[in-house]
């Protein structure tokens, strides 16, 4: 099972694949279960109504193409993953990526990501997909 950093899933989506590692596309063409934690859809908007990012079509159509017309699958925001993500080593103060880090870890699942500050979480050995 792979969980997507909310980059990771952007590129994805939109067939940016040059931004994807080789290595993170083999692994999301061969896994049976990839998705990404609700906060991702928070991030994404945000992004967009900053102006960071552009998405092809409105984001509602977007969030609907990106889960519902994909095998992509939100996974929620629980109790024991907030739990997890205030547990975390205090390497990295962004409140999103603490909360994937955790979905990733309570799911017993690799994290897709190519931000580089996740590998300073001795949590992650072994799970980061770069």
């Amino acid at each position: 099972m792979i969980v997507l950093d909310t980059h990771i899933w952007y590129w994805w989506i939109n067939a940016d694949r040059g931004r994807v590692s080789s290595a993170q596309i083999e692994a999301l063409r061969t896994t049976a279960r990839v998705g990404v934690s609700a906060v991702s859809c928070f991030e994404m908007a945000h992004a967009v109504r900053r102006g960071r990012i552009e998405l092809p079509v409105p984001m509602r159509e977007w969030f609907a193409k990106a889960l519902g017309g994909s095998r992509i699958e939100l996974f929620p925001l629980t109790p024991a993953i907030a739990s997890r993500a205030v547990d975390l080593t205090d390497r990295h103060r962004d409140p999103f990526d603490r909360i994937i880090i955790a979905t990733a870890l309570e799911l017993d699942g690799q994290l897709a990501s190519a931000d580089g500050q996740f590998a300073a979480y001795p949590e992650l050995a072994g799970r980061l997909l770069a």
